[in-house]
């Protein structure tokens, strides 16, 4: 297994069923295809409907929030764009799963520009890092280059502060509890001591530390 799908499978396991979820664009998108059979989730798209789902005949006026081809399921709702940051905004999305590109000790979430490059817009991440009650990070542990993308302080513009529960890499899962950054699951390939020369965040090694959950 490659990095992204090592991710996608673990976050697929906090997915609960009857769980309205909403999926950010890249990585993120994947979890949908890791759902056990006995998981059955709403998947909401914030460019307007609830019920997301495989592709059965391309239509090039159905995409999901990323503007990519999607499907729909029996029973879906498609509404505007103000009703389903309503939706959002009013606590109705159980959990959310969006990329990073850097989280700090204090869960606090920069994804949505690199300084000095262009970038079309911020999309509806910082109303759903917000809005939804559970928020999980699914990125590679590092940056191409090798830098660090979990951090004492975040130094790319902040989409929101204090917001993240959870942070999934492949090779560790990382919980905020009582505002603390804690170690909850390591990958086989790794050790707890490799795992603080790769992040810069300080964090606690929670006393059930347990391999991590990925078949």
């Amino acid at each position: 297994m490659n990095a992204k799908e090592i991710i996608a499978r673990r976050v697929a396991k906090e997915l609960k069923d009857g769980d309205v979820v909403n999926l950010g664009i890249g990585l993120p998108t994947q979890v949908a295809n890791y759902l056990p059979d006995d998981v059955h989730v709403t998947l909401q798209s914030e460019n307007g409907f609830l019920g997301l789902g495989p592709i059965t005949q391309e239509d090039p006026n159905l995409v999901n929030a990323g503007g990519q081809p999607c499907g729909m399921l029996p029973g879906a709702a498609m509404f505007d764009s103000a009703f389903s940051f309503a939706l959002i905004r009013g606590g109705h999305v159980d959990l959310c799963v969006l990329g990073g590109l850097q989280v700090d000790e204090q869960a606090n979430l920069a994804n949505w520009v690199v300084p000095g490059k262009m970038v079309p817009g911020m999309g509806g991440a910082m109303d759903l890092v917000v809005g939804a009650k559970k928020v999980i990070i699914a990125m590679e542990h590092n940056a191409k280059d090798g830098g660090a993308k979990l951090l004492h302080r975040c130094n790319f513009p902040l989409t929101a502060q204090g917001k993240v529960s959870m942070v999934v890499t492949e090779l560790a899962v990382f919980s905020f509890i009582n505002q603390q950054m804690v170690l909850i699951e390591i990958s086989d390939d790794t050790t707890v001591d490799k795992l603080r020369e790769l992040t810069e965040a300080n964090f606690t090694v929670s006393p059930e530390l347990r391999p991590m959950q990925v078949n």
